[in-house]
């Protein structure tokens, strides 16, 4: 991106960021690995929207606020950034979400946004079948796999959250379809199209996204929270848990204060429906009052 079209972004989306310059290191050589994969509506990397994800508003401030670093973006799938994540190497991850086990070789940020939570989609013409499942409007995932010949789609090494994660770690391993592939997602909404999957999840902004891009028609599908998972989750960045990475991370909180949180807010809200937008942001703030993860 060149340089005023990068400034013109910035200001647009986030408005003007504290000036207050940080001296160069001696060692200004570092590079900085960013892992991004294509997770709409925070990182788009193809079609007439691409660039415009929330995500990929953030990373031109941190690449200008961070000038110590030569900055690469690579573009990998969930399996292959949590293996790069565990290299002693100075990569960095900006969607991640925090886990007991990611902790063990990932230092995170304080937090950077919070997103609606992941949930399960089913097709509208199956609702009546998985009825059994459903109550009061949300997915009973634990009775949904311990059900016979029930199938799940679900994209390998991903965090879906703590309560989701534990009820994928005890199912029968014949009851998940994990796909490792760089379109995971859509490859399972295929999957699903084709009556080998019940049910896929996922977020409901990037399921829909995906839809559209598939020619599927988003009323055809139904998108359940699922019992006992919170309404929301946080992500943060994460880098390598090194010397250098620790040393990444102190450098991008101190850009993640200087950006307005009503800002970071509004570039995830404007994917949201105006009914879940303005709940969305009438709840987000006490978000950014938690503590950081342990």
């Amino acid at each position: 991106m060149v340089r005023h079209a990068r400034r013109g972004l910035i200001h647009l989306c986030f408005g003007a960021v504290i000036a207050g310059g940080w001296p160069l290191k001696a060692d200004a050589a570092d590079t900085l690995s960013w892992l991004l994969r294509d997770l709409p509506p925070l990182t788009i990397f193809e079609g007439s929207q691409k660039g415009r994800g929330a995500l990929d508003q953030l990373m031109p401030i941190l690449e200008e606020r961070l000038p110590e670093y030569r900055h690469q973006v690579l573009h990998v799938n969930r399996a292959r950034g949590i293996q790069m994540l565990r290299d002693p190497s100075l990569t960095c991850d900006p969607s991640l979400v925090w886990t007991p086990e990611r902790a063990k070789y990932v230092a995170f940020s304080a937090q950077s946004y919070a997103v609606l939570s992941n949930g399960v989609m089913i097709r509208r013409s199956q609702q009546a079948a998985m009825a059994p499942f459903i109550a009061e409007g949300h997915f009973d995932l634990q009775a949904f796999l311990e059900s016979p010949n029930a199938r799940l789609g679900a994209v390998a090494e991903r965090s879906y959250g703590t309560a989701i994660d534990q009820r994928l770690k005890l199912a029968d391993t014949h009851r998940l379809a994990l796909h490792y592939g760089n379109d995971a997602l859509g490859s399972l909404m295929q999957m699903q199209r084709l009556g080998r999957l019940e049910a896929v999840l996922g977020y409901w902004t990037e399921i829909r996204y995906q839809a559209k891009q598939q020619g599927i028609d988003p009323t055809d599908l139904v998108f359940l929270p699922i019992t006992g998972a919170a309404p929301y989750q946080r992500v943060y960045i994460g880098c390598s848990d090194t010397p250098q990475g620790r040393q990444a991370i102190e450098r991008i909180n101190q850009v993640l204060r200087d950006i307005p949180q009503a800002q970071l807010q509004q570039s995830y809200a404007q994917w949201l429906d105006p009914l879940t937008r303005a709940q969305y942001l009438q709840d987000n703030p006490s978000f950014f009052q938690a503590s950081p993860p342990p």
